[in-house]
């Protein structure tokens, strides 16, 4: 059941932003700039990213 994984980082600060990406980041698990998550890699993780594209990154290798 492992499937292609992506690691995210969070780039960029939640404050003064609607509370509803504050939420998506805390589901994809990160909280702090600096932070990077490997996650399997869904359509649903996928749209997730989209909302808060203006926050994380997908890093490229490890």
């Amino acid at each position: 059941m492992a499937g292609k994984k992506i690691t995210v980082e969070q780039f960029g600060s939640p404050i003064r932003r609607d509370g509803k990406q504050e939420k998506t980041l805390i589901g994809l698990g990160l909280n702090k700039r600096g932070k990077k998550r490997e996650l399997v890699d869904t359509p649903a993780t996928r749209g997730m990213v989209a909302k808060v594209a203006h926050m994380v990154r997908i890093v490229e290798g490890k």
